[in-house]
């Protein structure tokens, strides 16, 4: 039996009143992963700049969104 497999088996066997914070607990451990991972959005701007295209800024945070505010 895989570990995914013996989760399921143990999932089945969790009290219906105590799902929810099982529930929660996944969704935590799922954010967490996927936080690490670029964004279709981020994704595509990466290949933009690999392709020689886009914007590049090098300054501090406060100079890009001073730029952006004024434009």
């Amino acid at each position: 039996m895989s570990e995914k497999e013996y989760a399921i088996q143990l999932l089945n066997e969790i009290p219906e009143f105590k799902i929810e914070c099982v529930i929660a607990y996944m969704q935590g451990i799922i954010a967490g992963y996927k936080a690490n991972e670029p964004n279709e959005e981020t994704l595509e701007a990466i290949k933009e700049l690999e392709n020689g295209k886009g914007e590049h800024f090098s300054g501090s945070t406060e100079d890009l969104f001073n730029t952006i505010l004024e434009g």
